[in-house]
């Protein structure tokens, strides 16, 4: 399944990710990802925006209750 985002709202992303569990998204303006065992995978290490964005929305599904 492929969503496309069209604001970043971390939260809104990884209760997407946490529900669906693997997948792919799109945030408009950043780029697309995937994600597996409810957490996104790492993206191209040249893109700094990328990076980041991986980083918080990982952190916001570790934030995540149970």
């Amino acid at each position: 399944m492929l969503r496309e985002f069209t604001s970043y709202r971390p939260r809104q992303v990884a209760r997407f990710v946490k529900t669906l569990f693997k997948g792919q998204f799109v945030i408009s303006g950043i780029g697309e990802f995937t994600f597996d065992n409810g957490k996104v995978l790492l993206p191209d290490l040249k893109d700094r925006q990328k990076l980041s964005t991986f980083k918080e929305i990982n952190q916001a599904i570790s934030a995540l209750p149970v």
